[in-house]
């Protein structure tokens, strides 16, 4: 598909348009919107659960995420409000925007917001690292992006059953190290460059509900 800057011209095809094989060509894709022809390739989501040890199961096909609509960007954010990380999902087929409201088993967990002061204000390209009974999980800060979507300047540790982080631990990119001892999770944290104490923004109780859910209206 073309893009020209002028809504108005048509460019000619590049190559020979086989039609036998469903190929087109849009000189001007200002006129999509009034063709008749449909882009989408029905593609199906797919939903990975981690099994450890780089192991991962495609789960979709036993959850309503499976949808045939093309989804293209997708961003993960705590819709529902209890610290279980959900998935917005726009799709390049048509069709709604979709929320799937995550009800996996509860877990504890812990999310963490930055903000920097001689660093930039959202401490991008900070390193989060939580000790954890003996593990250390590293988490760095650039927020991931996608087709026309981005992610929340934060970082989301999922940590099982385990009620205390034993330290985490930030290095900003000026260079401050900050470390903190014991912290419980089930909590959203924000921790300002160079202040001795974190805020908490959010405490949640987990629900007891546990499916991966569409909760998009209709």
């Amino acid at each position: 598909m073309s893009q020209p800057s002028n809504r108005f011209k048509d460019l000619p095809a590049l190559w020979d348009v086989d039609k036998s094989r469903q190929e087109i060509w849009f000189g001007n894709p200002w006129k999509v919107s009034r063709l008749k022809q449909n882009l989408s390739a029905f593609e199906r989501n797919q939903i990975f659960l981690n099994l450890s040890q780089n192991s991962f199961l495609n789960i979709g096909y036993l959850t309503k995420a499976d949808s045939d609509g093309d989804g293209r960007g997708v961003m993960v954010a705590d819709v529902t409000g209890d610290m279980q990380p959900d998935l917005v999902v726009c799709q390049a087929g048509g069709g709604p925007l979709r929320i799937y409201a995550n009800r996996f088993p509860p877990s504890s967990r812990l999310v963490v917001s930055l903000e920097g002061v001689a660093s930039n204000s959202l401490g991008i390209g900070a390193s989060v690292v939580a000790e954890v009974e003996g593990r250390k999980i590293l988490r760095q800060v650039f927020p991931d992006n996608n087709f026309i979507t981005s992610q929340a300047s934060q970082v989301h540790l999922g940590l099982g059953s385990v009620q205390k982080v034993d330290r985490l631990t930030v290095k900003w990119p000026s260079g401050t190290v900050q470390e903190f001892t014991s912290v419980p999770t089930g909590m959203h944290i924000r921790i300002i460059e160079d202040q001795p104490k974190y805020q908490v923004l959010l405490r949640s109780e987990v629900p007891e509900t546990k499916t991966l859910t569409d909760v998009s209206p209709g």
